[in-house]
């Protein structure tokens, strides 16, 4: 068993703000702008979509390496869709959208990789904490370079 710890301040009401830190991050955190709040720093759905992140991300590399798949990095951005329902929010769904990055690469290797990436999301522990409340999907793109 593994324990994280994440500890957190917090001054003033819904509108205020606070400070998250754990051992590798420090970060002042706020409701976000886009929920009328006043938007300093990180927020929590922000904070969500960071952990799936980086969780995919890390899986992914695993997944690639264990492969043998020789790529020069990958680049990930993460959507988030938060939705009213009546008074309360709702988490509706994470798209990871990786850019993978290889020096070659014939029809078949990038067809392989983009297997992968989608089995990065459903071998990702987050995402599978989340799975039954939140949607996570996969848009992953190959490009060869070089």
């Amino acid at each position: 068993m593994s324990l994280f710890t994440v500890k957190g301040t917090w001054t003033g009401d819904r509108n205020g703000e606070g400070t998250i830190t754990t051992d590798g991050l420090q970060t002042t955190v706020s409701a976000p702008k886009q929920l009328d709040g006043p938007g300093v720093g990180a927020n929590p759905e922000e904070l969500l979509i960071a952990a799936a992140t980086n969780c995919y991300m890390l899986t992914l590399a695993a997944i690639l390496s264990n492969r043998n798949i020789e790529y020069t990095h990958f680049e990930v951005e993460t959507d988030g869709t938060v939705k009213k329902d009546g008074k309360r929010l709702v988490f509706e769904s994470i798209v990871h959208k990786p850019v993978l990055f290889v020096k070659q690469a014939d029809n078949e290797l990038q067809e392989k990789v983009i297997q992968l990436a989608h089995r990065a999301e459903k071998a990702c522990f987050i995402s599978q904490t989340l799975k039954g409340n939140v949607e996570v999907t996969v848009e992953p793109v190959v490009k060869v370079v070089g």
